[in-house]
């Protein structure tokens, strides 16, 4: 970018404008890329790139991940592995959305979590975590972290004090998803801040308890658990944040003296976000964020309010309404980037049975007239996209989770998990009625 340009750029306050207009423009100026002609970012399209000399390549392979020592000095990009423009101006503007101070790309929500918990433990520390989690988490927890001799505790998190009953000296890492997948479980996530931090007052810093929180539910837009205690946030930017069901991605946010680690991690394990991908969230995904949020969130309440008043309803899990047992905690976390309450777009609801098995039967019928019969609903695992989602979440996402552990693991047999569109709410309110008739 051209000197003259840069010095211009560089007047421009952007902290008296909007969130929402920002996440359009990003970072005004950019050392990652001269694009100063491009109104907006061109795809990058190369996984090589030329080098001037030896020296430079050398130069290049000496500053990759070594910010302690080169500072936030304009990257020599080598190969995609290590970084491209693209991924490089997605993470600016993803660490500036989130309030944190670096973040790290990866080429889905699960490589982004692995990459964290990587870096953050290793064999003979523990992890503790909410009972409630996506499935794949719980997988990767049950299947391989043992081979790491790394424990992990899952315990009700809904109560903070339940964290006193598992904590000991080997453990490093809280792990959190608030709201929970599927069931929308809110943590209070400034009374754990307090309990880790009263803990960490009595140990040295490299054994410190480290909180992550995935956020992927809520979004940016509706929580920012940086500010709220969290030291990490991870996201499927697969979901909300792309928005569009098109692109998978994950991404690390978090304290930047851990940057160059992650980087490191993702560099030899090779989870790299493609760079279609990230110029995909970058140029559709992140500047639409607060535009699709605002709508699926209208859209989200009027629906949770139609099946809460609906006689063949057991119940309705959604934090905006004030029934729901984690209301008052909702209001108090998912606030949007104006001060507004944002409950988030998911619902998760259960069909009336007397049992379990009765309950399960009945969804499956729901979801299947739903699948056969439904314009406005698609019997599709995923969330955050343009169509509204429909899926059974004991049988499908967490299918992992055994039959006799669903109710331990906060997951109702016959749960149904929407994710709420952009179609006219009416439509989905009367294709829901339909669907519900055939019961």
């Amino acid at each position: 970018m051209s000197e003259e340009l840069t010095t211009k750029k560089n007047k421009i306050d952007d902290s008296k404008y909007s969130m929402e207009t920002r996440v359009i423009y990003g970072k005004h100026v950019t050392d990652k890329w001269d694009y100063s002609h491009h109104v907006t970012a061109p795809i990058s399209s190369s996984t090589t790139f030329r080098l001037d000399s030896v020296e430079r390549g050398a130069q290049g392979f000496q500053q990759f991940a070594q910010t302690e020592k080169f500072g936030d000095e304009a990257p020599i990009f080598i190969y995609d592995r290590l970084g491209e423009p693209n991924k490089d101006m997605l993470e600016e503007n993803l660490a500036y959305i989130e309030k944190g101070e670096m973040a790290v790309t990866f080429a889905s929500g699960m490589g982004a979590i692995s990459a964290v918990l990587g870096v953050l433990t290793k064999s003979g520390d523990e992890i503790i975590t909410h009972s409630t989690l996506y499935g794949c988490t719980i997988s990767l927890f049950n299947n391989w972290y043992p081979r790491y001799n790394i424990p992990v505790h899952p315990i009700d998190l809904t109560d903070p004090n339940n964290f006193f009953k598992v904590v000991n000296d080997k453990t490093r890492v809280v792990y959190l998803e608030s709201p929970a997948n599927p069931n929308l479980d809110i943590l209070d996530l400034t009374e754990i801040k307090k309990i880790v931090d009263d803990i960490n007052k009595t140990r040295d810093e490299s054994d410190h308890i480290k909180i992550i929180v995935d956020n992927t539910f809520a979004t940016p837009f509706c929580q920012r658990p940086i500010e709220l205690g969290a030291d990490f946030v991870v996201h499927s930017l697969t979901k909300g944040i792309g928005g569009f069901g098109t692109d998978m991605g994950g991404v690390v946010v978090g304290p930047k003296k851990f940057r160059d680690m992650i980087l490191l991690y993702r560099k030899d394990f090779g989870a790299v976000l493609n760079t279609k991908s990230a110029w995909a969230i970058l140029t559709y995904g992140l500047p639409t964020l607060p535009l699709r949020q605002k709508q699926q969130i209208k859209s989200a309440m009027r629906i949770a309010e139609f099946l809460e008043a609906h006689p063949k309803i057991y119940f309705v899990n959604y934090p905006g309404l004030p029934s729901y047992k984690y209301h008052e905690l909702a209001k108090k976390q998912m606030i949007d980037f104006n001060g507004n309450f944002a409950p988030g777009s998911m619902i998760y609801f259960t069909i009336k049975g007397d049992t379990a098995a009765e309950r399960k039967a009945i969804g499956a019928k729901f979801m299947d007239y739903v699948a056969d019969h439904a314009y406005t609903m698609t019997l599709a695992v995923s969330l955050g996209h343009t169509r509204t989602l429909v899926e059974h979440p004991a049988s499908m996402t967490h299918s992992v989770v055994p039959p006799d552990q669903l109710e331990q693991r906060g997951i109702d047999a016959g749960g149904v998990r929407i994710a709420v569109g952009l179609e006219n709410t009416d439509d989905i309110l009367m294709d829901l009625d339909e669907a519900l008739k055939q019961l």
